[in-house]
């Protein structure tokens, strides 16, 4: 089927085959390339299409999104059109991250202005609720896991994005990953200057500042600020925590508190105060920017998490010893006593890890190889310990190197420097690595399956009877790494440069996908 996108055209639905609408005439392919198949969404002003690139190959989906000025004076459309082309260049730049859709074109038809975007595929956090129920206070952790780095990156690139909600969450079918979709600065900069330019217009008003109830007063008053995105995306936790929207949450008159809590049986303390100080009314109360939510989300966390019982230490163990008694790194983050052992706890548990791990092997990582340990037995029981990626990068920028053992499966870590850190044993399955400085690291015994690691630099790495299998290395450097025993069936090393790598036997990468651009070692 073909979709008319005359915003007038009173049959708009049309058999796949024709050019034209059969009703009013106007024609069907959208810039001679996209043909709109059937509306997503309307609002104020304009319309969201499902639609066809005919252009491409396999035609693949595409989404239109029509804006209509309301007015067509020729001050309002200049000015229009030059908000327009401003908004457009700055979601192309934006759109260069993994979880925002990428904007494809832009242009303008007779007056209307057309943005063409990614089409992402999956359920919106709204759909989720309604179809799964409300959400348990650890899942709604996981989500500002999620989003608070997208909105983080959104404001540093200067973006507001003004229309945070369940709806505009959509977790992508192909990686489980939340993606956040419809950003409304287009419209909303340009219903802003007509208003303040054309007071007759203020019907505009009430399609400018995003979804009532989500929206923070500043952001109804036509002011919005980067916190405006922090209030609209507590408000969504608190949706996903008690599935009611939030005109059914009743508020206190005098100080605008919301009244949720009383609808969420399980949640903690502090996880509430968090929530709380997300949706202040007063901008000045409130939260300032996505990190600030992230650090405290993460120092609840260690809070929250027992801590870990400290490994044994026998006096014969120097290197250990040593390890332990080696002074907290500065610049920390503000935290109780409780984070603190945490936090010390795990030191104790990844050099108790690196310890037994070097005697064991004999490697060179520390004091001489323990002789008569048979076959199961264990100097020490093995301490799993699960990080998200923020986590693991505010360690990292502390001066903290040592990560063995951890669970970092599905984490996204795109693009960072982890140079020197030591990875083994760690869990890395499935985890987004695409284009990480991995020089020198070690990665001993650790699990990469699925793993993404395109363009990624491991040059002088330790990937000694590492499991890379089904993983991505396109275009991976791997100059002077050691992976006697590594794993590769079924990885893509396409690109990848194994060129100058030790270790490596005689049909070890026989079962890899490669290419002509693949450099090999010459055995």
């Amino acid at each position: 089927m073909s979709y008319c996108l005359n915003p007038n055209c009173v049959k708009p639905e049309n058999p796949d085959h024709v050019e034209v609408c059969q009703s009013c005439g106007s024609k069907l392919l959208l810039n001679d390339q996209y043909k709109a198949i059937k509306v997503l969404g309307r609002g104020g002003f304009g319309t969201t299409f499902l639609a066809v690139d005919t252009k491409l190959p396999g035609n693949p989906s595409c989404v239109i999104k029509q804006l209509r000025p309301a007015a067509t004076a020729p001050h309002i459309l200049a000015m229009a059109r030059e908000l327009f082309l401003r908004e457009a260049t700055t979601l192309g730049k934006v759109g260069n991250h993994p979880q925002l859709p990428r904007l494809l074109g832009y242009f303008e038809n007779e007056n209307e202005f057309y943005l063409i975007q990614e089409y992402v595929g999956g359920l919106t956090l709204q759909q989720e609720v309604k179809r799964f129920g409300p959400k348990s206070e650890e899942e709604v952790k996981q989500v500002l896991q999620e989003v608070l780095p997208i909105l983080d990156y959104l404001h540093k690139n200067g973006v507001i994005h003004r229309d945070i909600k369940p709806a505009n969450l959509i977790r992508r079918d192909i990686d489980n990953k939340l993606v956040l979709i419809d950003f409304g600065a287009v419209k909303d900069k340009v219903t802003q200057a007509m208003v303040e330019n054309a007071p007759e217009l203020s019907t505009f008003t009430s399609f400018a500042v995003g979804t009532p109830m989500y929206a923070p007063p500043e952001q109804m008053a036509m002011r919005p600020i980067y916190a405006s995105d922090i209030y609209a995306l507590g408000v969504t936790c608190v949706y996903l925590l008690t599935g009611k929207s939030p005109k059914e949450i009743e508020r206190d008159p005098h100080t605008g508190e919301w009244h949720w809590k009383r609808y969420v049986k399980n949640i903690s303390p502090g996880f509430a105060a968090l929530l709380d100080k997300m949706l202040e009314d007063s901008v000045k109360n409130r939260y300032q920017s996505a990190i600030d939510v992230l650090a405290d989300l993460q120092l609840l966390d260690c809070q929250e998490t027992p801590a870990l019982a400290a490994p044994t230490v026998t006096a014969e163990d120097d290197d250990l010893s040593n390890a332990l008694a080696a002074p907290p790194s500065q610049g920390r983050p503000r935290g109780s006593a409780q984070s603190s052992s945490y936090a010390s706890s795990v030191r104790q548990n990844a050099a108790a890890a690196r310890l037994r791990q070097s005697r064991m092997t004999g490697s060179p990582w520390g004091g001489p190889p323990v002789v008569g340990v048979g076959s199961g037995q264990h100097l020490r029981p093995k301490v799993t310990v699960r990080m998200t990626a923020a986590q693991v990068l505010t360690a990292y920028k502390r001066g903290e190197r040592d990560f063995v053992d951890v669970d970092l499966s599905n984490v996204v870590l795109r693009n960072a420097d982890l140079s020197g850190a030591n990875f083994a044993n760690a869990n890395f399955t499935n985890a987004d690595l695409k284009g990480c400085i991995l020089t020198n690291v070690v990665l001993r015994e650790a699990n990469l399956q699925g793993a993404n690691l395109s363009d990624a630099n491991l040059c002088g790495a330790y990937l000694v009877q590492a499991n890379f299998e089904r993983a991505n290395l396109k275009g991976a450097k791997l100059q002077d790494a050691s992976i006697s025993g590594a794993n590769f069936t079924g990885a893509d090393i396409s690109g990848a440069d194994f060129s100058m790598v030790s270790g490596m036997v005689q049909g070890q990468l026989d079962r890899a996908k490669k290419n002509w651009f693949t450099k090999l070692p010459k055995y």
